[in-house]
């Protein structure tokens, strides 16, 4: 059992402290439009991949469904943390209180839990569509699809909230200082004046539910998937076969190299700056490389987006025409 740390007069009704990245003034401005352009770019990018998976026919299918979960994760993710990172960035520094530091804490568990899931999700569903193609559309029905990402949001939800919830509870040692960009699990553990016992065990525990299962899952499946393929007689097959899962790898690749890096990989010789930086990798650039990643490469998407393009200039030709 841990032994509590000697508390100090400090409390935390003032709130926290952000430090963010403590350097030159013109470099937080650099990197405020670049966040700022990211965001934009993020939000407008998530929102046509909804879009277009909601008003497009050829894309009423399990894995563009699963799709627009992820672009909802994806900007409830970056709505969490980069406003309130501009301000810190503008600012050099900004305080943010007990509550709001919960919340931001609690929403940035919710949609990294998430994502965790549906990307297992999106696994399977390559793994039977591949694997097992002749029974795909009895196994992923629209009534299943629904009810693997209501589980998703779910256990999201409540993982968050039980992290949250301990972490609440905890108390907290002066100077309330964070020397980081939002509120996050292992800086405000490192505050914590009581035992932090109840935490750690937590965090053993739903590692191994949002993190050792999951990549098992997308291991096992995308082993599986590549044994079929290389049974593929025919190159065209293949190359077919590999087509439609090699943007969702992509995506997990990325996903799970940033997020072990930060939390998992020896911390050993890495600065904060350095831990800074790779953790605006999976929160705020991740979540716009999604969208280009799976509109680039992916021809229904870019058929999608011509045929919308199309019926506009369509009636705004027909529009002047009848004036």
């Amino acid at each position: 059992m841990e032994m509590e740390k000697p508390q100090t007069n400090v409390t935390v009704d003032t709130g926290f402290y952000l430090l963010g990245f403590q350097g030159s003034k013109y470099l937080n401005i650099f990197l405020f439009c670049l966040l700022l352009v990211v965001y934009w770019g993020t939000v407008c990018g998530n929102l046509l991949i909804i879009t277009l998976v909601s008003t497009s026919k050829i894309l009423h299918t399990p894995m563009y469904f699963f799709l627009t979960q992820l672009s909802i994760s994806d900007i409830l993710l970056t709505t969490d943390i980069v406003p309130n990172m501009l301000h810190i960035l503008l600012n050099n520094g900004g305080t943010i209180t007990f509550i709001c530091c919960l919340t931001q804490f609690y929403f940035f568990l919710v949609s990294e839990g998430f994502e965790c899931l549906i990307l297992t999700v999106m696994s399977y569903d390559r793994y039977v569509a591949i694997c097992n193609p002749l029974r795909y559309s009895s196994i992923m029905t629209g009534t299943h699809c629904l009810i693997l990402a209501v589980m998703c949001w779910v256990l999201g939800f409540s993982i968050a909230l039980i992290y949250t919830i301990t972490i609440s509870v905890l108390k907290f040692c002066g100077p309330n200082i964070i020397d980081h960009l939002y509120c996050d699990l292992v800086p405000l553990v490192e505050m914590a004046c009581s035992s932090t016992y109840a935490v750690e065990l937590e965090v053993y525990i739903m590692c191994f539910l949002v993190l050792v299962i999951p990549i098992t899952i997308i291991i096992i499946s995308y082993g599986n998937i590549i044994v079929t393929i290389l049974r593929f007689q025919s190159n065209i097959s293949r190359q077919k076969a590999f087509s439609t899962c090699s943007s969702h790898l992509i995506v997990v690749s990325i996903f799970y190299i940033t997020l072990l890096s930060v939390y998992l990989f020896p911390k050993g010789g890495k600065s904060l700056n350095l831990s800074k930086i790779i953790s605006l990798l999976y929160t705020v650039f991740t979540p716009l490389i999604n969208p280009i990643i799976y509109s680039l490469r992916n021809k229904d998407i870019k058929k999608s987006l011509q045929d919308i393009i199309n019926k506009s200039q369509f009636f705004n030709n027909g529009m002047r025409i009848s004036r």
